[in-house]
């Protein structure tokens, strides 16, 4: 018998590896729900360029046989902005109930006259993405990805960084971000940075305090161009969010929310 027991111990691991395949991660989330709608003022510079809206929708939907929410984020520019250039768009996530990542990924971009669809269908079990596109005057194009486990679109991982538990971090601790974007997969790691009071559309806010490093790119000024912060609640909602781009200084400011999880009171005691 004893000759046997490298083999099967082998088959075992094999057995228990695959085993694990058959089961998603569990997330607790006690910050956001169905029907919550959040708005912003985006401002470049000293400009309100442009608006924005953040929805989870009123029921759940069924994705990969999953229950999901379906968030979608809408942007467009304002009239006087649209002469400069006009934005219309368009980014759902349908997030897994469960396990906090999005299960499939809809874009819409309509920015000047560029034009984009996308559709990602993930594939968790087999950590795969099947994506479909079609870009202006081009051919419908599909293709398949390998992507990390558990991995994010860009909406789902707000959502995502909605579930910690900030009262048990320290300043400077860090949360690792794994995801698929852009038909490529991207590890991001967002520190800590405590707590501040900030001054938003809505009212002073007590917020925490993120700063997501940013790789090398064309669109933002080094590692630490953005800053989100989420209200220091039970709904951590983003209520602003900073970026430092090449360009300019651009502020998404949150300025009306309803149908929040919790009951709250964001405005800061003076």
């Amino acid at each position: 018998m004893k000759k046997f027991f490298p083999g099967l111990l082998i088959l075992t691991l094999i057995l228990a590896a695959f085993a694990t395949k058959d089961r998603m991660r569990s997330i607790p989330n006690e910050s956001f729900s169905s029907g919550e709608v959040l708005k912003y003022k985006v401002h470049y510079g000293p400009i309100t360029a442009a608006e924005a809206v953040i929805d989870i929708a009123p029921n759940l939907h069924r994705i990969n046989d999953r229950p999901c929410y379906r968030a979608t984020v809408t942007g467009k520019t304002n009239s006087s902005f649209d002469l400069f250039i006009r934005i219309r768009d368009t980014w759902q996530s349908y997030i897994d109930t469960a396990a906090i990542v999005p299960q499939r990924s809809f874009r819409n971009i309509e920015e000047g006259n560029y034009r984009k669809r996308e559709t990602v269908d993930f594939d968790h079990y087999q950590n795969t993405a099947f994506v479909e596109k079609k870009k202006k005057n081009k051919p419908k194009h599909t293709e398949n990805f390998k992507v990390p486990d558990n991995a994010q679109d860009i909406v789902s991982g707000f959502y995502y960084l909605r579930t910690f538990d900030y009262d048990k971090m320290r300043v400077g601790d860090k949360i690792n971000v794994r995801g698929f974007f852009d038909e490529e997969s991207f590890d991001m790691q967002v520190t800590y940075k405590g707590r501040e009071v900030v001054s938003t559309k809505a009212g002073d806010i007590r917020a925490i305090k993120l700063v997501p490093r940013m790789p090398n790119n064309k669109l933002f000024k080094g590692e630490d161009a953005i800053t989100v912060y989420l209200s220091d609640d039970k709904n951590k909602i983003p209520v602003l969010i900073q970026a430092e781009m090449f360009v300019g200084s651009v502020n998404v400011n949150l300025y009306e929310y309803k149908n929040l999880k919790h009951k709250t009171a964001l405005i800061a005691q003076k």
